[in-house]
Formats: structure tokens, sequence, C-alpha cells
């Protein structure tokens, strides 16, 4: 699996997104789309995103019953993407409902992520607010195996947690990586993060990076320097 930069489109509309998106003249990056952007423009935003040329991750975090979230997934699955995402507390029955209802008539389907906990979490907030006694880095690697076991091809963890992932789940076993910052950057509403080099070093496949690129004074020069530090 070559290792790649996702830029995270938190944009709120379709022309903010491509008024960014054009800045790139010479390439067509790596896309996540998420909440923001999809509840506000819905799937011609995927659609036009696809067109263009751009890989897409959709980051819409599913958590429901498995016959509701199958259901979504279908759905989803038309679109082209690339990669989708639900959350592993969802249980390994939705995780492996969801499989089925992404996996197209031909076999063909998108990659298909597990979030283990969001990098807005502190074990101190796991315990006090979510109830769930065990240390943060049990709880990834828990929700991390289940998610292995129903068949999905990765997570969605902070780049610290990465390399313990690959050590439960093995090296296959997809890790995509939001709590990206530079070492001169801000930190903003994420507690478990690291720089790109590391996440690279800890075993992180993909990097999601949003505000460090998309709030850059010079968005492309960020995004070579994320690309520079991660991948090459």
């Amino acid at each position: 699996m070559t290792r790649d930069v996702i830029i995270a489109c938190d944009f709120p509309s379709a022309d903010a997104t491509y008024t960014f998106l054009d800045r790139f003249i010479d390439e067509r990056p790596f896309v996540k789309v998420g909440m923001e952007l999809y509840y506000a423009e819905g799937p011609s935003i995927v659609r036009e995103l696809h067109r263009r040329g751009h890989k897409i991750f959709l980051d819409l975090k599913l958590h429901d019953i498995p016959n509701t979230v199958q259901k979504a997934m279908s759905v989803l699955s038309s679109l082209q993407v690339d990669m989708v995402n639900l959350h592993a507390a969802g249980t390994k029955a939705m995780m492996e409902a969801a499989l089925r209802g992404l996996t197209r008539a031909d076999g063909s389907r998108p990659l298909l992520l597990a979030v283990t906990q969001l990098t807005s979490t502190s074990e101190e907030r796991m315990h006090d607010e979510l109830l769930i006694s065990s240390s943060i880095n049990d709880c990834v690697c828990h929700y991390a195996e289940l998610a292995h076991d129903a068949g999905l091809d990765g997570v969605v963890c902070s780049p610290l947690e990465a390399e313990m992932v690959k050590q439960r789940c093995g090296q296959g076993f997809l890790t995509v990586t939001p709590g990206i910052r530079f070492a001169d950057g801000n930190v903003g509403d994420h507690v478990r993060i690291t720089t790109p080099a590391d996440a690279r070093r800890k075993g992180s496949d993909y990097i999601v990076v949003g505000r460090p690129i998309t709030a850059a004074d010079d968005p492309v020069t960020a995004y070579h320097r994320c690309v520079k530090e991660f991948v090459l």
C-alpha cells in the first residue's frame, strides 16, 4: 500500500471547496469529504470531485442498527468513492452488515474503515463521560481487532496508536490517521496528535490533514510539505 496524504476539505459549500482545490494546478490530491460538506451539498459534491479526478474518503462515520447501516452503505457504494467509514462502537454485527451493503454485485467496493476513538477524545473523557474503564490503547486495539475480524480493511485512529494496531492486526491492516500537526503548528481541538514524519515512523498508511493545509497562507506549499515529510 502506497502512503498518501488526504486533505480534509471541511468547507461549508461546494464553491469554497472548488476555490480551494483550484489552487492545485498540476495535481489532484486525495480529499476527504466530511459531514459539513456532504450535508451542505449532498451526493453531487462527491460526484463532481470524482469527475475532476480526485480520490475521495467519504467520512460520515455511520453508527446505527445493522440493517440501517447496510442499506446506507449500499447507497454510498454507488458514489464511486475510495474509502468510507463507520464507528467501531456500533458492534461487529454492524460492521459485517456494512460490508455486505458496501459490496457491489461485481464484488468490488470502496475500502471500509472503522473509527476507534476520535482524536479529540482523551483517556480521561473516555473514562468519565463514555464510562469505558479500559485504557485508551486497549480500547483502540480491541475495536481494531473487532473490525479486523469483521472483514474491514483498517481503522481510523490516532497516529500514536498506529503501531499498536499493526502489531495486533497485521501490517496489511490499514491505519488512517487524523490528528496531524506540523511541529511548529497549532494543536487545535485534537489531543492525540503527532507530526507527518512521526506518523510515518509509527506506521500510518494515510494521514488526514485539515487546517494545517486548508488554513495555511499557501495551502499548496503546506500540502507539499506534508507529502515530503510523510511520503517521500
